[in-house]
This record gives structure tokens, C-alpha cells and sequence, in this order.
């Protein structure tokens, strides 16, 4: 198989780069489908399975919506797509873009638990977006069907299937810039996924201020990618950004990355790959997985932009990248730390590129009792401080206000609710006015639902509000806890789970640890110290728990969902308190 050229300079493929100054994807596509860029797809092996040619995605979405026309849909009607990294996602997505009809993407099963956990969860997505239309890969066909059994769906079936369906000659009118492109489910950190509305104008204008400003987009650059697409990085990042701006992409799907994170490293060194992001466990499983020895057989001199994003940027973890893979030519100033939102399309600030990460180390007693962020002493380094990373500044056009629960500006390196507004804001969530309200104000600001302060520098997360434990007064951050406890023998990153103890008698803290720690004393002798260290340090009590691995909750995007966690935690122990009951009353 041939792979898709690198570039979309006039040399190769007789187009000028545009960089997403479109009005619409449809309007991206169409020029796009002029040059020879366009999608690869590897399997487990790094083996091409399928190119996609932009030209012959276009051919293909154009066949889809006239399918789904024939299905006898209209204007607006959303199409469910199950997102795996295929080909087939891509031609339903754009056929519903040609078609004008919203595609929602929705998450395959691998980070959400069992069959039948999943098949709730996607029932409630179906319902939810009052989808006509459910399409998977032929190995999820069952989900679906059973998801969907007992709805009035025009069609549910597999993408074969679909092909087989007739393909009327109609006259398509594809998606005009003030309909909705498409709708994204946030990845459900803090309850159940909400469905955010994105207009065509809306992700257009992200994606023009992404390449141009947040990544400066070249001909020559290439980009990989592993994310899913049913999460806005994947697919703002790494489907329709690329598309806008006519550059290749090579895929793996995140099964494939999950098992072998070697395949991600090896394709950017094989391709010259020069713009990939990941979440910070991604370059962590990097660094844990891959020998000293695998990273000299590699090269990534020409990674320029290392992105992260999508969740806490961890200091540590990307410098242990950054040294682990030095021997391959990476280098640390290639890294970029963003912060962004399905709500606002993807991005809502970058870093400055080619700097690298940037961390300020602030008084964590400050901070907890008062709020302000105020740099820490140096005399304090590592004891009394907390590190967070610069996120950048907002694109053009788009702005960052920090408040109070009043709604008051704050001064900068005061902690308080995030706020943003911009030409990238969803229109809220789909049928749910309540929660739009509760989100959007009537000036067009978006409160984000996230903790953090400014400085002259930038924008630095310290975490969700709804995570944040409150002890006496005391701001204490989650990720604080969680960090410490990482390390200790035993527990490794993304492991633990902090959060309040609602009505818990003893403790301050609950603490839930993954462990695969088999010897009793030593798991007895790992929540001891655990335990200790966490009074000592935060001055709290702590109830630790160890957990069989993997069962902590997760969102669709991997995130560790504290509220989940929580809510589990809840409900175990109060069936332990009934079976406690019943049984003192059988033994009375």
C-alpha cells in the first residue's frame, strides 16, 4: 500500500496551504480533497492497513449522506457513530457534514468497565441525543442493537450493512456555518457526559487560531496520533485540524497504544512525525514500558510539538520523558502544555512554543488557607510547595477571567473559577437548558468548572472544583494527595483517587489505591505509612483503601473519575452497614 505524502506544498500536490480559513468542514474537505494528504491507519504491528486519501473521504462522505438521506432523515437529525480509530468513522462523520444531519461520536468500551456497565452508559448517550441512527464496526454491532432495543431508530446496524443500503441520487446541501457541526460528549470527570453543542463557526474559528497560533502549522509537518475520537483532542486535534490545513496523519488506536506504546514513538521516528499530543500518562507509559536501549533505535529530532493537555500536567513525568528519550533527539523544548474543553470546540490556551515547561512553585500553606498562589521559598523546595504548570495564554480572540463564587474578577495569582469567552463557545448542551444556564451567562461567559490563578506568564490549573477537599477552612488539592502517594513501593501513577469522606466519622480523606501488592503485611505496612505521611504532610486523616487494579472508575477519555470513585465508595460501604445489620439481627 502507498502511504500519503507529507505535504501540501505546490511541489506535491498543486495546492496552496490554507490554514482552516474555511467557513465550514465541508468547505475544509473540498479543498482539502485537491491534494494527496489525507489519513493512514496502522494495526497493532505498525503495519499500513489503509490509506484514506482526503479526495477519496470526500468521495465516500458524499455516498454517505445521500445513504442517510435515503434513510429519509431530516435537516438537524443526529447519527450515533461508535468512534473506533477506522476509516468508517471518518466517512460518517463528514457524510454528515455533506448531508446536514449531526454526527455524535461516541466511545468504544475499552477504559468503561463490562458489558453490561457499557451497554447503560450507551443507552443513556442514544437516549440522550435522541439519535435516528446508531452505526458501529461490525464487532460492536451487538452493543448497539442491544443499546438500542426498544428505540424507534431509523437505522442501527454495522457500516457493511450500511453500505448496502441504497444510495439515492439527491441534491445534498451540506452544513452551513451557523447549524451544528456536530455534538461531543465531555468525558463525564464529574458526573454523567454532557452533549456539547459545536457549531460550524464555532469549531472553525478554534481550528483557525489552533494552527495557525497555537501550533503554527508548516507544509511539511506530519502528525500522530493515537487519541480516540470520541474525545475532543482526538478529534478537533487530530481529525479536523489536520484535515483544515491539508497534512497527513498516521493512526494507531489506543488499544494498540495501550498495549504497545512503542508503536506511537515509532511511527513519529519512521515518518518524521513533527506534531503529537498525549495526555501525561501517555508519555509516562512511554517511559515505564520502553528500555534505555529502545530509545537509541529511535529518532525524534524532527517532534517539534510535544503537545499535552487533557488532564493535570505532572512536572515530573514529562521531564522523565524528556530524559528517557534524549538519546532518540527528542528534546524537552518540543514539549507544549495547553488547556482546552470539548465547551469551547478544544483549545483554550497554549504555552508559547519551543520553551518547554514552565512551572511555578508556590507556598502550599498559602494556597490552602488564604488562596493566593505566592511563590514559594526556595529554602522550602519540595517540603512546603505545590508545582503547577504554565498553560499558556488565551488564543487570539478568546479570553481567560479568574473569579470568585460571587462572580467578582480576582487579581492575578489568586485562585479562583476559571472563566472563558469566545468565538469557539459551544451553544450549550444539547436539551439540557438547566445545566446551559447554569454554565453560560448572559454575556457569553463560559464558567469552566475549573480551579486555577494568573500570572503575567500565563494560566496555571490547580483542579475542578468539584474536586477540591475543604477541611476546616483549608483549600487541600486532591492531586496533592494522590502524588504523594504515588511515591510510595507499590503504587504507581494514576493509581489513587482522593476525595472528601462524606459522613465519615474518622477521617478527613478517603484514599483509594490500586494495588497489586499480594503479601499482607506488606499491604498493611503500605497503608500505615501512607496513612502517616498524609497527617503528617497535610496535617489530615486518612482513610487508606487498596483496590484489585483496574477498578478504580474511569471516564470515556482514561481520567480517573473522582466523583465516581466517590459515589462507589459510598455505596460499598453502606451495603457493608446493611449486611452488618442484618447480621447482628440474625445473631439477636
Amino acid at each position: 500500500m502507498t502511504e500519503l505524502c507529507i505535504t501540501a506544498t505546490p511541489t506535491f500536490n498543486h495546492i496552496a496551504q490554507r490554514l482552516a480559513d474555511f467557513e465550514t468542514l465541508p468547505e475544509a474537505l473540498d479543498y482539502a480533497a485537491q491534494g494527496c494528504t489525507g489519513y493512514n491507519f496502522y494495526d497493532s504491528r505498525g503495519n499500513l492497513m489503509t490509506p484514506l486519501f482526503y479526495v477519496e473521504l470526500r468521495r465516500r462522505a458524499l455516498a454517505a449522506a445521500r445513504r442517510l438521506h435515503g434513510l429519509g432523515l431530516k435537516r438537524g437529525d443526529r447519527v450515533a457513530v461508535i468512534a473506533d480509530t477506522s476509516p468508517a468513522f471518518m466517512e460518517i462523520f463528514f457524510g454528515c457534514q455533506y448531508g446536514g444531519f449531526v454526527p455524535v461520536p461516541l466511545p468504544i468500551s475499552m477504559s468503561i468497565g463490562g458489558r453490561e456497565r457499557y451497554l447503560q452508559r450507551l443507552r443513556r448517550l442514544l437516549k440522550s441525543c435522541d439519535a435516528r441512527v446508531a452505526i458501529a464496526p461490525e464487532s460492536m454491532v451487538s452493543f448497539v442493537r442491544d443499546a438500542s432495543d426498544g428505540m424507534a431508530l431509523d437505522y442501527s446496524g454495522s457500516i457493511d450493512d450500511f453500505h448496502a443500503l441504497d444510495t439515492p441520487d439527491v441534491e445534498l446541501t451540506p452544513s452551513r456555518p451557523d447549524e451544528i457541526a456536530y455534538l461531543q460528549y465531555t468525558s463525564g470527570s464529574t458526573g454523567f457526559p454532557r452533549g456539547v453543542v459545536i457549531r460550524q463557526h464555532a469549531v472553525m474559528a478554534n481550528l483557525f487560531a489552533i494552527v495557525n497560533s497555537g501550533l503554527a502549522v508548516r507544509p511539511m509537518d506530519r502528525c500522530v496520533s493515537w487519541l480516540p475520537f470520541y474525545h475532543d483532542m482526538g478529534l478537533v486535534g487530530f481529525v479536523l485540524g489536520p484535515m483544515a490545513s491539508q497534512i497527513s496523519v498516521d493512526y494507531i488506536g489506543p488499544r494498540e497504544f495501550a498495549m504497545r506504546p512503542r508503536l506511537w514513538l515509532t511511527l513519529l521516528s519512521r515518518h518524521r512525525g513533527t506534531i503529537s499530543f498525549a495526555p501525561p500518562f501517555g508519555y509516562n507509559l512511554c517511559a515505564n514500558r520502553l528500555r534505555l536501549g529502545d530509545s537509541e533505535r529511535l529518532d525524534l529530532s524532527a517532534w517539534r510539538i510535544a503537545g499535552v493537555g487533557a488532564e493535570p500536567v505532572h512536572a515530573d513525568v514529562l521531564e522523565r520523558f524528556a530524559e528517557h528519550f534524549a538519546p532518540a533527539g527528542f528534546s524537552p523544548s518540543a514539549f507544549l502544555p495547553s488547556y482546552g474543553m470539548a465547551e469551547n470546540s478544544l483549545a483554550v490556551s497554549f504555552a508559547a512554543r519551543q520553551k518547554g515547561i514552565q512551572i511555578d512553585r508556590v507556598d502550599r500553606t498559602c494556597l490552602e488557607h488564604h488562596g493566593r498562589a505566592l511563590q514559594a521559598d526556595r529554602a522550602d523546595a519540595g517540603i512546603n510547595e505545590t508545582v503547577f504548570v504554565n498553560c499558556g495564554t488565551a488564543l487570539p480572540g478568546h479570553e481567560i477571567v479568574i473569579r470568585d463564587e460571587q462572580g467578582r474578577t480576582l487579581p492575578q495569582r489568586v485562585v479562583g473559577r476559571i472563566t472563558i469567552r469566545g468565538p469557539s463557545l459551544m451553544s450549550g448542551y444539547f436539551m439540557d437548558e438547566e445545566q446551559t444556564r447554569r454554565a453560560l451567562d448572559d454575556d457569553g461567559w463560559l464558567d469552566t468548572g475549573d480551579l486555577g490563578y494568573l500570572t503575567e506568564q500565563g494560566l496555571f490549573v490547580t483542579g475542578r472544583h468539584k474536586d477540591l477537599i475543604i477541611i476546616n477552612g483549608r483549600n487541600i488539592w486532591p492531586q496533592d494527595i494522590e502524588q504523594l502517594a504515588e511515591q510510595f513501593f507499590g503504587v504507581q501513577r494514576s493509581d489513587v483517587s482522593a476525595f472528601s469522606a462524606p459522613e465519615e466519622a474518622e477521617s478527613d480523606v478517603v484514599l483509594l489505591v490500586q494495588s497489586r501488592l499480594k503479601d499482607n503485611d506488606e499491604r498493611a505496612r503500605l497503608v500505615k505509612e501512607l496513612t502517616a505521611r498524609i497527617r503528617s504532610e497535610f496535617g489530615v486523616t486518612c482513610h487508606v483503601q487498596l483496590m484489585p487494579p483496574r477498578s478504580l472508575p474511569r471516564t470515556s477519555s482514561g481520567k480517573i473519575s473522582r466523583s465516581e470513585a466517590c459515589r462507589q465508595y459510598i455505596h460499598a460501604r453502606e451495603l457493608a452497614v446493611d449486611n452488618a445489620c442484618r447480621v447482628a439481627a440474625v445473631s439477636s
